[in-house]
């Protein structure tokens, strides 16, 4: 994630605190000084930075935090809240208008992500139910209007062109099509600069003259660091945006742009690009960033991308084989099949608290599960379904099919015989008996008065 380097050294920072027990007002002044070089190490705005420590010492001195017992977790709690604040502290979310469509528009310098996270967006509504639909008025780059038709046809979203025909007056036809054709959202892909120009500003505002725009959202490259907030800045004292669409979040990148887009601008970030694919965009929770930030994972989001990209009704079919100790190969391969859906293997797990440390020194590979994969379906039906009949010629078939050695191929067979045993532990009389005294449940209710 782009803030691993900044939560590793708030964390730091954090367990120093912890060791002290009872803290000093020197004690907090010395950390907030630490916590400030890695906010700028983050490429953090200055101003920025130096006002949230300042805001954080103040809360943790006038709230007699250094008399608490828990005191470093108090400042823990501070700094998360005000992370929150900083961030915008609510989720921002789309203007809706009240009769069809409502108008979102793209804009942002070339190479941004643009059309890339138009067609993202439109996948992101139609997951939400709604009918989105797009429309090229980049009428300058070459093949960018081809490049928006092969993205709407891979979310599944129609798109509206004109060719080279004014940007302005695609717009206007766009908007009158989505309105017959019962689209809810009309996502229009502008055009970008290599510099924010005067010709670009102008043709933005033709379009927001000749139509009503509900929503100007900015695309920007997070990793052109702090340039992205300067970036930020131009565009919205001319356009007056809606909000910023922040690309590249799963990267290497500092982070320190989405720290400091809302402070700096006064528009919040809606939405986070996490990754190359299309499905990869995320509403933008400041409260669950600032816990991602500090390493207490962000369980609602995983929770989310679990309910929105698993099939609920193979997971039901799935845990009811695993009680009936019928989980085959086939099952094995759809677990994989929804694991990739949800995205990278580290993007996931580093959802869950205190696995962002955790992960930091591991090699989470994700070319392992196209391996396994790769195993799996070099197996035939009948082997997939009984792999007890998998012997020492079957296994060599499979290893030279798959392109991977007899021992992968071995390994992979003992992990899924380790695995059913423990299911078939797990469901036994004797193992829920043992569960159940340990939740350590009462025969009745009478120990509560009823």
């Amino acid at each position: 994630m782009a803030f691993d380097n900044l939560s590793e050294k708030l964390n730091g920072v954090f367990k120093r605190l912890r060791s002290k027990g009872k803290l000093s007002e020197s004690d907090v002044k010395t950390a907030m000084r630490e916590v400030r070089l890695a906010l700028l190490e983050a490429d953090v705005n200055y101003k920025v930075a130096k006002d949230f420590t300042n805001s954080v010492a103040e809360k943790c001195i006038g709230e007699n935090v250094m008399e608490s017992l828990t005191a470093a977790q108090m400042v823990i709690k501070i700094v998360r809240d005000e992370l929150t604040a900083l961030m915008g502290s609510e989720q921002a979310r789309l203007n809706i208008s009240n009769k069809l469509p409502t108008v979102i528009m793209m804009c942002g310098l070339q190479g941004s992500g643009k059309t890339t996270h138009s067609a993202k967006l439109a996948k992101l509504l139609r997951s939400q139910g709604h009918r989105p639909m797009l429309a090229a008025c980049d009428i300058y780059r070459p093949a960018a209007i081809e490049q928006l038709k092969v993205v709407g046809k891979a979310v599944d979203a129609p798109v509206f062109e004109m060719g080279t025909e004014k940007p302005e007056i695609i717009a206007k036809k766009a908007v009158a099509y989505a309105k017959d054709y019962g689209h809810d959202f009309l996502i229009l892909d502008t055009a970008g600069r290599l510099h924010i120009d005067t010709e670009l500003m102008d043709e933005l505002k033709r379009i927001t003259n000749a139509i009503e725009v509900h929503n100007i959202l900015l695309v920007v490259d997070s990793m052109v660091g702090q340039d992205a907030v300067n970036i930020a800045k131009s565009f919205n004292d001319i356009l007056e945006l809606d909000g910023v669409i922040l690309t590249k979040l799963d990267g290497d990148t500092r982070g320190g742009a989405a720290l400091s887009v809302k402070a700096v601008t006064g528009k919040p970030i809606m939405y986070a690009g996490v990754g190359e694919k299309l499905h990869e965009l995320e509403e933008f929770h400041p409260d669950r960033m600032a816990s991602r930030i500090l390493g207490m994972g962000d369980v609602l989001s995983l929770i989310e991308k679990v309910e929105s990209e698993v099939d609920e009704k193979k997971a039901e079919e799935t845990a009811r084989r695993l009680q009936e100790n019928k989980f085959d190969m086939n099952d094995l391969l759809d677990q994989f099949h929804q694991i990739k859906k949800m995205g990278s293997l580290k993007s996931v797990l580093s959802m869950l608290p205190g696995m962002d440390r955790q992960l930091k020194d591991v090699d989470v590979d994700d070319r392992q599960l196209l391996r396994i994969e790769a195993i799996i379906t070099s197996m035939t039906k009948k082997e997939r379904a009984k792999p007890d009949i998998l012997n020492a010629s079957r296994r060599k078939r499979i290893a030279a099919g798959a392109g991977v050695k007899v021992e992968d191929v071995n390994r992979l067979i003992k992990q899924y015989e380790q695995m059913k045993k423990m299911f078939k532990q797990m469901n036994s009389p004797a193992a829920k008996r043992k569960m159940m005294r340990g939740m350590n449940l009462p025969n009745n209710f009478s120990n509560f008065g009823f």
